[in-house]
């Protein structure tokens, strides 16, 4: 698959929080809440039937939105999240079209009701998220700066499970991977200068977590 494709993917459209020109984070995060309503488990395939696969970004968002919410506190669940964030950094790395999980992962479920009490919690912020970002800097959120991005969310990611230890810990790379993803979905290349920043923050503490 040529870099253009993985453009066009990235670049659906300004806000694409499902997909849709127009949809941004909070509309992401109601989406994913009402699927929470409606169904006592969630799986990973109905996550990603929700979203569509348009936008590389959700796929990189979603995994952090589930870490923020009380989901995110079941021991493991972190370092679900973040294989899951590995596999799909890697694709979206070699310009696949059409982002895979096994059926394993696919198959993985979790509580309705924490994931969407977890995320109504997320409205309000996601609602003043939407209004601050806008396209800027695209040049970042365009290849070959979208390939160093999932080079960067891969290697959050293999931070995960060594910071799952400390309270909180895993918080910090999570959250470099969902500002990344967000860089992605509004073309925001400011965002993605954040995310690095808190990348930074992840190494750092790595630092301290091995000295």
């Amino acid at each position: 698959m040529s870099t253009r494709s993985t453009t066009e993917q990235a670049d659906a459209g300004p806000t694409s929080g499902g997909g849709q020109a127009g949809e941004g984070l909070s509309h992401l995060v109601q989406s994913l809440s009402h699927l929470g309503k409606r169904h006592d488990k969630v799986s990973v395939h109905q996550i990603r039937e929700e979203i569509g696969e348009r936008s590389f970004g959700p796929f990189l968002v979603i995994p952090s939105l589930i870490e923020l919410s009380p989901v995110g506190g079941i021991p493991g669940v972190p370092t679900a999240l973040a294989a899951v964030v590995s596999l799909f950094s890697l694709q979206i790395a070699f310009g696949m079209k059409h982002l895979w999980l096994p059926d394993f992962v696919e198959n993985r479920k979790m509580p309705g009701d924490k994931l969407k009490d977890g995320l109504n919690f997320l409205r309000p912020p996601a609602r003043w998220i939407d209004k601050v970002l806008k396209p800027r800097l695209r040049w970042i959120t365009r290849p070959p700066a979208i390939q160093v991005i999932a080079a960067a969310c891969l290697l959050l990611a293999a931070a995960v499970p060594p910071l799952e230890l400390i309270p909180f810990g895993s918080t910090l790379p999570m959250g470099a991977i969902g500002l990344f993803g967000l860089a992605l979905m509004v073309r925001d290349g400011l965002l993605a200068f954040l995310a690095a920043i808190l990348a930074g923050g992840t190494v750092y503490l790595l630092y301290r977590l091995v000295l």
